[in-house]
């Protein structure tokens, strides 16, 4: 198996890691990533099928587990719950009730208020140039997450500052003050969820607490810390992902020069595929071996981790024509921004609906849009979007 080396935080690599993928992608299927310590899939084949392999999955063998530091003890016990680091029989247990609650009607349910937001937001942009991540990518996700948990929309932006501290903790180069911030905030949030748990328990709303709080199969139902860190899991994924894949779509759209065409009612689903498959939010997912596997010529052992490059696997030209190319109108495929398998994005069909009103809803409002100044990339890997997003309309 070849050796890679690249720096994830070098800045070049930053603001286009697509020719690191490329070249490695041509060389193999398959090659340790030194600076990750570990195998990576490059090519759509490989990560495509390490998707649901069941030798592999996110949660660390039991023998290999180790208590974490003291410092990290919030964060840790909120992602103790959280079905991301599950495997079956937990996992599907999780997943199943959460399900009950988070339904393709519930979310369907959300649509006119979506189109709502986006027009409020909109007549609220500054006339001169102004940060539309700020004023409009995050402000869709976040709100409407609140909206959807029962949250007062006044809170999106300590939501948004528990989040960011959270999430910090999946980036490379943290240090121990990212640690000591994330646990502050999983501490506070966890905090803030249990005392909206207690009254909903008392007094039902039309919520997804509420319906969290009821879901219920053959007499099982979430405990208030598996329910606290669903609605986290919720909220830092959900927001993350959608608040990236909006900026990184607008940006391409506005540099690329964009066509009416796409943002119709018969072509805008395509529309969000492409952005979903040329610039996803989430470029990297680890498994971990269950047992002695063999996959492309190299065998794994058991508590062996390995990388995914879904980003790498969206531009395999093994899956698709001209895959450096954006194009709406080239035919959807399937992508793997969401991942796959058991663990496919449950937040998936609400993050593909907001993005489905949101950027026409903005192109028809905003049609001078346009970049102000160059838009650079967060030093955030695995994640990748926008520091800001500076237009003018």
């Amino acid at each position: 198996m070849k050796t890679v080396i690249q720096s994830p935080t070098d800045p070049a690599f930053v603001q286009n890691p697509y020719p690191f993928y490329a070249k490695a992608r041509a060389e193999g299927g398959l090659h340790y990533w030194q600076d990750y310590k570990m195998p990576t899939a490059f090519r759509r084949a490989a990560v495509h099928a390490l998707l649901r392999d069941r030798r592999f999955g996110r949660e660390i063998p039991a023998e290999m587990a180790q208590d974490g530091p003291a410092h990290l003890a919030p964060f840790l016990a909120v992602e103790a719950h959280s079905m991301l680091e599950a495997e079956p029989p937990r996992h599907t247990r999780l997943r199943r009730l959460v399900m009950r609650a988070f339904t393709s009607r519930e979310i369907q349910a959300q649509e006119a208020g979506i189109a709502s937001l986006c027009h409020q937001l909109i007549d609220a942009f500054p006339d001169a140039p102004f940060d539309l991540l700020e004023h409009y990518c995050t402000q869709v996700p976040v709100i409407v997450i609140c909206r959807l948990l029962g949250v007062p929309a006044k809170m999106a932006p300590q939501l948004l500052n528990w989040s960011h501290d959270m999430v910090a903790m999946y980036q490379a180069g943290k240090t121990h003050d990212t640690e000591l911030a994330a646990a502050r905030a999983a501490q506070e949030f966890s905090g803030f969820l249990r005392d909206y748990v207690g009254p909903r328990r008392a007094d039902p709303q039309d919520d997804l607490i509420t319906r969290l709080i009821a879901a219920e199969e053959e007499g099982d139902k979430l405990s208030t810390d598996e329910l606290i860190g669903t609605c986290i899991l919720l909220l830092n994924a959900g927001h993350e992902a959608t608040v990236h894949a909006l900026g990184n779509g607008v940006k391409c759209m506005l540099e690329q020069g964009w066509d009416p065409a796409w943002l119709a009612a018969d072509s805008i689903a395509n529309l969000v595929e492409e952005i979903l498959r040329f610039d996803p939010p989430l470029h990297m997912f680890t498994r971990y071996a269950y047992e002695e596997a063999e996959v492309m010529g190299h065998t794994f052992q058991r508590g062996d981790q390995v990388a995914l490059l879904l980003a790498a696997a969206n531009r395999d030209p093994a899956a698709e024509d001209d895959p450096e190319v954006f194009d709406p109108t080239r035919p959807a495929r399937t992508n793997t921004s969401f991942g796959g398998g058991l663990h496919f994005c449950v937040g998936a069909p609400l993050a593909r609906m907001e993005m489905q009103i949101a950027l026409p809803i903005l192109f028809e409002r905003c049609p001078n849009l346009r970049l102000a100044e160059e838009p650079r990339y967060s030093n955030s890997y695995h994640f990748h979007g926008l520091t800001e997003l500076r237009v003018t309309r």
